[in-house]
């Protein structure tokens, strides 16, 4: 098997793409990802690796996650990258609708500001917070690179694989628009 030859598959059909204008591109993943709230969280590191299914908030360009904890801290413990998926459920080629997104993490400290700012955009009251046997975590991850497949793209006249790059000074400053 020649693994490096199938991982560049998309990497060399990049290279000839149709692409979109990143501005008309960033806000249809905006849109993606807010018509949404769930994704599949990857995390890993050594031999360990774990995804799992999670709930994120999408605010100033940035995955919020609340979570009581779990073996995707394991991963995270020893390496901050992380990958995670959106996705429609798959009803034909005409209807293809996934988003990959490679980030960092990072943990807001329980009862900052970032924290509070949080519970309050998802009503969560500090009363049924403390009912909680644990605190709540919060993993924020920072979109490095996010790859949208869209059959729309197709028939607007271009490839249906898109990808935007991004440092992480761009994404505090652009929000998420």
């Amino acid at each position: 098997m020649d693994y490096k030859k199938a991982a560049s598959y998309w990497s060399e059909k990049e290279k000839e793409s149709l692409r979109l204008e990143e501005d008309t591109l960033w806000k249809q993943m905006v849109t993606f990802i807010k018509a949404h709230n769930t994704c599949a969280l990857a995390t890993g590191c050594d031999d360990f690796v774990r995804c799992t299914p999670i709930e994120y908030e999408f605010k100033d360009g940035k995955f919020k996650l609340f979570t009581e904890g779990g073996l995707k801290f394991q991963g995270l413990e020893g390496n901050n990258n992380v990958s995670l998926a959106i996705f429609n459920s798959y009803t034909g080629f005409g209807n293809l609708r996934g988003m990959q997104v490679t980030g960092t993490a990072r943990l807001i400290e329980p009862w900052s500001k970032e924290y509070m700012d949080l519970l309050a955009i998802k009503k969560i009251s500090m009363e049924n917070l403390k009912k909680l046997p644990t605190v709540l975590f919060l993993i924020e991850i920072t979109p490095v690179r996010i790859d949208y497949l869209s059959s729309e793209f197709k028939t607007m006249g271009f490839d249906p694989r898109q990808y935007l790059c991004f440092d992480e000074e761009a994404v505090k400053a652009e929000g998420d628009i």
